[in-house]
């Protein structure tokens, strides 16, 4: 057997309360729409990755979502035009990464990185 994707969902009593950040900030595309449940997508490839952590490293809470971005400066600038409180960072991290944490609309904490 091979497993082929793994998706997070993520409990929401108006899941198109989402729209707003995860269309809106962070650019992905909604690629189904059952009204009870919205699936976004990006368009590249990614690995198959389960992280599980007793912390989110510096003493961080451990994120619900992590979302690797090539360009850590436009997001924040994406967050901040949107007028999302930043929790964390933004902060270079000494295992090769620079992020911020941020909640979405249903308060999950997302880690938003690029490695360095």
């Amino acid at each position: 057997m091979k497993v082929k994707r793994i998706v997070a969902d993520i409990q929401a009593t108006s899941p198109a309360e989402a729209d707003a950040f995860y269309r809106g900030v962070l650019g992905l595309e909604l690629a189904m729409n059952h009204g009870w449940i919205r699936t976004y997508t990006g368009d590249t490839q990614m690995t198959v990755q389960v992280s599980v952590a007793s912390e989110g490293g510096s003493g961080m809470e451990v994120p619900h979502l992590s979302v690797e971005v090539d360009d850590l400066a436009e997001a924040l600038r994406r967050i901040e035009e949107a007028g999302i409180t930043v929790e964390y960072g933004p902060a270079t991290e000494p295992w090769g990464v620079k992020r911020f944490y941020v909640r979405d609309p249903m308060g999950r904490l997302i880690n938003i990185l690029q490695h360095v």
